[in-house]
């Protein structure tokens, strides 16, 4: 299991991003446009760059549902490669069963 603060960090993250997406868009649209002036440019950048850290969706991380874990983690199902494991010997996950040969 992750530390439940780690958890609770990145779900924070997720909050920050959502409530400050539509105002990330709108400055990288004006610091990217070819019409702005220098000014408008350099404006939309500080405030940019203003905004909360967190709100940048390069900053989260993949967690497993289930545990937390930070690594090894199947985007398909949500789940790390453990409990992954867990549920298809359970068989929790449809059309996902163990290799044998």
């Amino acid at each position: 299991m992750a530390k439940t603060s780690m958890v609770n960090r990145e779900k924070k993250r997720e909050k920050l991003v959502k409530q400050h997406a539509d105002k990330r868009v709108a400055l990288k649209k004006i610091i990217s446009s070819e019409t702005a002036s220098y000014e408008e440019k350099m404006d939309a950048s500080v405030k940019l760059q203003k905004l909360p850290r967190d709100s940048s969706p390069s900053r989260q991380r993949n967690r497993c549902e289930l545990s937390g874990r930070p690594r090894g983690v199947y985007r398909k199902f949500g789940l790390g490669r453990n409990m992954l494991r867990k549920a298809t010997m359970n068989g929790d996950v449809p059309g996902l069963r163990k290799a044998s040969w």
